[in-house]
């Protein structure tokens, strides 16, 4: 037994689906003026199509496939009249060599400016981004000449620090006046802690460089805590090993 399939109509009915060349009436030629197209577009489909409803040969799903245009977004029109998407074409009175205009749903072109726009904005923030990161680079290199030095024990003008500083923040305030969104905000956000980083370290070679000893005292303090451990420690045993020995010079004395 030969299966049956239903469809729903407008206004709720349930009737058996149409199968695809048969009652759909004849083949005809129609053309469709859209401004994404210098020439009319032609299509091919069964007068009895709808503009856009159930069956497989629908206006709007075939200029789907050529304008790129989802369905949703389109808006048909014939003798300037907008047609409806459960419209019969044979009702409507299109037949073969008709024409239809369509035209882009208002919403959905403002949609795409705006995403248009976004992604123009992201764009230029990026290559903001791209030429702050550009001079950062070159600030690096200083910045690690800068901790060679410091590093060789090499005494470096504090002018050096505050310049290179001065210049970092010269970068910083560039990358807090770029609006971004999306990706370029994150690279934004990334060259930010670059240059804070940066500034840190320029900070703490700077301190190094003030104070080059600094490191050596720490040593120091370590090695006396040491050796004041020991020394409570031995304490316990002092009065022994010093009566020893004052024994044992007082016998060599006395041996003399």
């Amino acid at each position: 037994m030969e299966k049956v399939e239903w469809e729903m109509r407008p206004g709720g009915m349930f009737v058996q689906r149409r199968q695809v060349g048969l009652d759909e009436g004849p083949i005809i030629n129609i053309t469709v003026s859209h401004s994404s197209s210098q020439h009319p577009l032609p299509l091919y489909l069964p007068s009895h199509s709808t503009f856009f409803f159930i069956m497989t040969g629908d206006v709007k799903k075939l200029l789907a496939h050529k304008t790129g245009l989802k369905p949703e977004e389109q808006r048909l029109f014939f003798e300037g009249k907008e047609k409806e998407n459960e419209e019969h074409l044979h009702v409507e009175g299109v037949k073969d060599k008709s024409k239809l205009l369509l035209l882009e749903d208002a919403a959905s072109k403002e949609r795409k400016l705006e995403e248009i726009r976004k992604h123009d904005e992201m764009l230029k923030a990026s290559e903001a981004v791209a030429g702050v990161r550009a001079e950062v680079d070159k600030l690096s290199e200083r910045v690690s000449a800068l901790e060679v030095a410091v590093d060789g024990g090499t005494r470096v003008s504090d002018k050096e620090f505050v310049m290179s500083t001065e210049l970092l923040m010269r970068q910083l305030l560039k990358l807090d006046g770029i609006e971004a969104e999306g990706e370029a905000k994150l690279q934004r956000k990334h060259e930010v802690r670059r240059v804070q980083n940066f500034v840190d370290t320029l900070d703490s070679l700077k301190a190094r460089n003030s104070n080059p000893f600094s490191n050596i005292g720490k040593a120091v303090s370590v090695t006396t805590q040491w050796e004041t451990f020991h020394s409570g420690m031995g304490s316990l045993n002092a009065p022994t090993k010093t009566s020893s020995s004052t024994n044992v010079t007082q016998h060599w004395e006395q041996f003399d």
